[in-house]
């Protein structure tokens, strides 16, 4: 009878002890938003680097080589431009990258972004210039 209390109270010690362990490893982080990010990707290096980025754009140059060059926008806005009569629908796509920071709220809104605009599948400019005549 000792025995089994003996090794009930180890079994238990050991599923505490083992339960324990598992538990250590969880963290919360609440913080501001911008202290989490990975030093190696802090948004000042995504803006720095879209920056960078942005000045060996050249127009025409083709939608794939825009997107292997920029990354990932951080926001994006397509439609298709009615023609005039004679002339052939247009796609539009505008790509948005953050290129400034005006808020330290942790988030990027699209007056903290440099838009880049296509028209079928080619760069047809960007910048707010750009943007304003689409």
């Amino acid at each position: 009878m000792i025995n089994h209390k003996l090794n009930n109270k180890l079994i238990a010690i050991t599923f505490l002890g083992l339960a324990s362990l598992g538990l250590s490893g969880c963290v919360v982080n609440v913080g501001d938003g911008e202290s989490g990010w990975d030093s190696s990707e802090s948004w000042e290096k995504v803006q720095d680097k879209n920056r960078t980025n942005l000045t060996k754009l050249s127009l025409g140059m083709p939608k794939d080589q825009v997107m292997i060059l920029m990354g990932t926008a951080d926001f994006s806005e397509a439609y298709i431009q009615q023609s005039v009569q004679g002339e052939s629908n247009k796609e539009v796509l505008v790509l948005f990258y953050r290129t400034q920071r005006n808020n330290g709220d942790g988030k990027t809104t699209k007056d903290e972004c440099t838009p880049i605009v296509l028209s079928n599948n080619a760069l047809v400019g960007w910048g707010e210039t750009a943007y304003s005549k689409i």
